[in-house]
């Protein structure tokens, strides 16, 4: 039976960072992010991996810098990152949607899992995997994991600081921990 796991914004945690390369790289720090504000749902059934799926929006403007960094540092990354890297106006949401879902059984109510989906950034969607571990406890499902996206599969502008002696590497990392709660409905 399927069961639905609205995602609680405020229990769960969910950052992307990026890392700095270049000449200057080593005086650059590794501006990590993040995400405030997202919404979205889990549907588990756990006997049929098929029939569950997952999805998530998130608002691009609520990437929040997170660094210890001096308020004028703060602004001009918060600046640049929103409308030149990912031009919020133009793309306000950035969404995930799974196309296919395994899971394989670890121990009672816990799971490893693959999330296969259409992740939509900057107006490109691409085919993206996702290895999680699913936790169930009471009625509270966990998905925790990371992922990597590439800057260039999305048409987004790699920042650079100090006439191109800082840059940023085209990989992002996210991390997340992701509560959701169970619904009657």
């Amino acid at each position: 039976m399927i069961k639905r796991y609205p995602l609680d914004s405020q229990r769960s945690r969910f950052t992307v960072q990026a890392f700095a390369t270049g000449m200057l790289a080593g005086f650059a720090h590794n501006p990590k992010f993040v995400i405030r504000q997202f919404g979205g749902e889990m549907r588990l059934d756990p006997e049929i991996p098929a029939e569950s799926s997952f999805e998530m929006t998130v608002q691009a403007a609520s990437l929040e810098l997170i660094d210890n960094v001096k308020e004028k540092d703060r602004e001009e990354i918060q600046d640049q990152v929103m409308n030149e890297v990912l031009e919020v106006s133009k793309y306000p949401e950035i969404s995930f949607a799974s196309t296919g879902i395994t899971l394989t059984k670890i121990a009672n109510d816990w799971f490893r899992a693959q999330l296969r989906g259409d992740m939509r950034l900057h107006g490109v969607t691409k085919t993206q995997s996702i290895d999680v571990q699913l936790r169930r406890a009471e009625r509270d499902l966990r998905l925790t994991g990371d992922f990597t996206l590439m800057l260039p599969d999305y048409r987004i502008k790699r920042v650079t600081a100090l006439g191109g002696m800082i840059k940023l590497k085209d990989d992002l990392k996210f991390q997340f921990d992701l509560v959701g709660q169970e619904t009657n409905s």
